[in-house]
């Protein structure tokens, strides 16, 4: 089972999810505001796969994609918010 987190961009909006058996079982939506930001702005993991850290794994994963395209985040999502108050290491892209 590959619990990995993957990137889509289509347009303005993209989302980050997590497959598993081929079936889309987390995301977390977000779009551009200008060429240097994200606005991460939902993120839901089905019930079934809670307290698995799949939410926490789509953060860390918007983190890499923001310092590979040095652009910041914008977390208005309350869960994405609470990931980046409670990890230091990912306050550089804020």
């Amino acid at each position: 089972m590959n619990e990995e987190a993957q990137l889509k961009i289509d347009g303005e909006k993209g989302f980050f999810y997590i497959d598993v058996n081929g079936k889309h079982e987390a995301m977390m939506t977000f779009v551009f505001a200008g060429k240097d930001k994200i606005i991460i702005d939902h993120t839901e993991v089905n019930s079934a796969f809670n307290g698995k850290g799949f939410g926490k794994k789509m953060v860390t994963k918007a983190v890499e994609y923001a310092r590979e395209e040095n652009i910041k985040i914008i977390p208005l999502c309350p869960f994405a918010k609470s990931v980046f108050n409670k990890v230091p290491e990912f306050q550089d892209v804020l």
